[in-house]
């Protein structure tokens, strides 16, 4: 018998609390992953004093899960809500700190495609050129689309420049229970992970080809993703080996283009389309991010950056046009606060929301 997901989860709702409810119930349990047999989750607690008081459950937990028909391994992993990882119940002997995890490295020989066995589907959002909105597009879609009851992850694999974890608002370090798995974070209803995690925000990567691919390999076969309806990738701008490696690598399910109506906008993501083309990944659709600003005071809207231009480089290509995005002082406050404009209410959380609804109707996301 293969274990699966609900049969994991039954078994654990078998489990009880020291205040007599079960594991399950309380919502406890984050990133159950299963993969030819072996399994791995966490229990993060509400708070660190109710963490210490779980460390029997957590045991309790690895022991049942290890003896169910068809399982090879287990990790369990006891976290507070703060990321951190909790102090062990007496009298356990104490953990110490978590083991060292590095990022980086030229990546190891793998046989096999990277794309994680627990994610149905691997959304790219790319541009030709840096500037044109493709971080932000991307933590609101994949906020808008956890709000439509998808499971979302966002993986920022824009290692030069990692904004996700500004514009998503979390900042602690990523946990690993054994130096090799990495705990992702949560926020907004959505599973994150970047290299931004891993180091201080002003420390710039200085990094050649072979340990960009390591950081790309390792975020996307150590981390501990669980069961995602889509991983939305957050990919650097321009045509290099990151895009290259995830699409030959990680069964790509298509890329969705973010470009401004400019004509030397276009320039760069006709190359975006034609890499993407050449690696053979649909191109699900275009953007056109910037299309227009409506002065708050006075109603006059004005095409700063041009009008029109992807919607038609979308239809002479014969792609989906998904959308045009109004230039928005409400987006970038959002951004910068760590609570992006798709979470809330209002114009521009409407049209991320149309923008996933449509992702969602036609079997992408």
């Amino acid at each position: 018998m293969t274990p699966t997901r609900d049969t994991i989860l039954a078994a654990l709702s078998r489990l009880t609390l020291p205040d007599g409810t079960a594991l399950t119930d309380r919502d406890l349990i984050r990133a159950l992953s299963v993969t030819d047999g072996k399994v791995s989750f966490v229990i993060e607690a509400p708070n660190a004093e109710e963490a210490q008081r779980l460390g029997a459950v957590r045991d309790a937990a690895e022991a049942l899960v290890k003896g169910l028909e068809g399982v090879t391994g287990v990790t369990v992993a006891l976290t507070a809500h703060s990321g951190k990882p909790a102090a062990p119940a007496a009298p356990a002997a104490p953990r110490g700190e978590p083991p060292s995890l590095k990022i980086g490295g030229h990546a190891k020989p793998q046989q096999g495609s990277m794309k994680p066995a627990s994610v149905q589907r691997i959304l790219a959002v790319g541009s030709g050129k840096g500037g044109v909105g493709k971080s932000t597009v991307s933590s609101n879609l994949a906020v808008a689309l956890a709000r439509q009851g998808r499971r979302v992850g966002l993986l920022d694999a824009d290692i030069y420049g990692p904004s996700q974890p500004r514009m998503m608002g979390v900042s602690k370090r990523p946990a690993s229970p054994d130096g090799k798995t990495i705990l992702p974070l949560h926020n907004h209803g959505v599973t994150l992970m970047s290299l931004g995690l891993m180091l201080p925000e002003e420390k710039a990567v200085v990094w050649r080809g072979p340990m960009l691919m390591g950081a790309l390999q390792q975020m996307m076969t150590q981390v501990a993703w669980g069961d995602l309806d889509v991983l939305i990738v957050d990919l650097p701008p321009g045509t290099g080996d990151v895009a290259m490696t995830l699409c030959q690598k990680s069964e790509v399910t298509g890329a969705i283009i973010v470009s401004t109506p400019q004509d030397v906008a276009l320039l760069d993501a006709r190359k975006a389309i034609d890499m993407f083309q050449t690696l053979k990944t649909p191109i699900l659709g275009l953007i056109e991010n910037m299309s227009g600003y409506v002065c708050e005071k006075c109603g006059h809207e004005a095409h700063i950056f041009g009008e029109g231009g992807v919607r038609a480089e979308a239809a002479r290509l014969d792609v989906p046009f998904l959308g045009a995005l109004p230039i928005s002082l409400e987006t970038r406050v959002a951004g910068d606060s760590g609570t992006p404009v798709a979470a809330g209410t209002g114009p521009m959380a409407d049209a991320y929301a149309t923008l996933a609804a449509r992702l969602v109707e036609g079997g992408m996301a």
